[in-house]
């Protein structure tokens, strides 16, 4: 897959799972919020928890299930930047999580895993 349709299936990806998470109730704060070179697909508000989204999209299974490919190096960005997101804005919430989403191109099935991990304590 080309540069541009890798880009074209993530926006198409991005904009369902932003549909899905609204017809949720959740409040989308910020889209591809960015540290650098690494980013968080969705930021949101679920009721007073404010939620870190990462959506994986994609058509073929021939690399296994897209939200199955949040290994530890992604979790480890996607906590830096959350931490720098956490840093620049003063949002009132109770508690955070990580979720992710994945979206079948072809079918429109979303897989929402809740709390897909946890960060592990810092030494």
């Amino acid at each position: 897959m080309g540069k541009v349709n890798k880009k074209l299936s993530g926006k198409e990806g991005e904009d369902s799972a932003v549909n899905y998470l609204a017809g949720l109730g959740y409040k989308i704060l910020h889209r591809n919020f960015r540290a650098g070179r690494k980013e968080i697909d969705i930021v949101a508000l679920d009721g007073k928890e404010l939620v870190f989204v990462e959506v994986k999209a994609g058509k073929s299974k021939e690399f296994g299930e897209p939200e199955l490919r949040v290994d530890e190096r992604k979790q480890k960005n996607l906590a830096e930047v959350a931490q720098k997101f956490l840093a620049e804005t003063k949002l009132d919430f109770e508690s955070c999580r990580f979720d992710v989403l994945g979206v079948d191109l072809e079918t429109k099935m979303i897989v929402h895993y809740r709390g897909a991990f946890v960060l592990p304590e810092q030494e």
